[in-house]
């Protein structure tokens, strides 16, 4: 069967992204075949087109969809041909009308999710899930910083935070997407734009600051979130929406207090089917109890993900955004 998709033969801005046509084979005896229907864009995507994480050329982009099963591998036995399914992790290449997929990253969806709302919160709702409760486990007690609070994982993480009673700080650049972020759960915001975050956090713990940060920002954030620090806290660098973090002297650490640093990522997390499905049940379960709600703020269609990017890449956007597919 043919298929429309996005490649990129060269890394560099927007416009190294083509979409093209080519014909997808039959899965093969571990995969299942996915007519896709909507398509999450991260910064993960990124990183990959302007060349900050490696991969060899030509290639696709994007690692989070939802779709229908189209065909079944032989040795697959949790999914059949018509299975409303989604994944958050997969090879590179998810921005396509039609892929094979390794069965091990896909899972049916529930009932309530939509298509565009499994697009949109398979990868950022279980890196919500795993920075929570298996990256540093929230108690339920504790006064937290995490930046960029109005994005597609921070509005996630605004929500999950106050079912869990955590009082969650978030660092946003403008007052509309403070109002966002508090309206989601957010306890309290700071306008990096105009406040300086490191006062505000020490006014607003009364001088005890954060026993952990949450940041997908990297460069421009990295030394502002240890000076947010308590004594032995830790700093969870999850995201390089800024730029990389580079040429770090662990005696800042010592420092500044005896910090822990962490680097995590999604894939050790959910590294066996039953690891996926318990962190997916948690996070279908907030879905399901309504204490999390799936906010899509932009769509976009194959043709037009390159002012996806841009939106994305400038800050403009706020929730998630997806591809959509007819």
């Amino acid at each position: 069967m043919s298929s429309r998709k996005v490649e990129i033969s060269e890394h560099g801005d927007v416009g190294v992204m083509k979409v093209i046509t080519e014909e997808v084979g039959a899965p093969a005896d571990n995969e299942v075949q996915i007519v896709q229907k909507a398509i999450g864009l991260n910064f993960i995507d990124i990183y990959y087109r302007t060349g900050l994480y490696a991969q060899p050329l030509p290639h696709g982009l994007g690692f989070e969809a939802a779709g229908i099963v189209e065909a079944v591998g032989s040795r697959v036995t949790h999914l059949k041909k018509g299975d409303r399914v989604a994944y958050g992790q997969s090879p590179i290449g998810a921005y396509a009308e039609l892929r094979n997929v390794p069965a091990v990253n896909v899972l049916k969806i529930p009932d309530f999710l939509s298509f565009d709302e499994a697009a949109a919160v398979m990868l950022k709702g279980l890196t919500v899930q795993y920075l929570f409760r298996q990256t540093y486990r929230l108690q339920g007690h504790e006064t937290i910083l995490f930046h960029a609070a109005a994005g597609g994982v921070g509005l996630i993480a605004c929500q999950w935070a106050r079912a869990l009673g955590v009082k969650l700080i978030g660092t946003v650049s403008s007052p509309e997407k403070s109002d966002i972020a508090l309206a989601h759960g957010a306890w309290a915001t700071i306008d990096y734009s105009k406040e300086d975050v490191v006062e505000r956090v020490l006014s607003l713990t009364n001088g005890k600051k954060v026993p952990v940060v949450y940041d997908g920002v990297g460069k421009d954030t990295w030394e502002r979130s240890l000076d947010c620090l308590q004594p032995r806290g830790l700093m969870v660098s999850f995201g390089n929406a800024s730029g990389a973090v580079t040429g770090v002297n662990l005696g800042i650490l010592a420092s500044k207090g005896a910090l822990y640093v962490t680097r995590p990522t999604l894939g050790p997390h959910v590294d066996t089917a039953e690891k996926l499905k318990a962190a997916s049940d948690e996070l279908f379960d907030m879905i399901r109890s309504k204490k999390i709600k799936v906010q899509i703020d932009q769509r976009y269609s194959l043709e037009d993900v390159g002012e996806a990017h841009q939106a994305l890449a400038s800050r403009k956007t706020t929730g998630a955004t997806v591809i959509t597919l007819d």
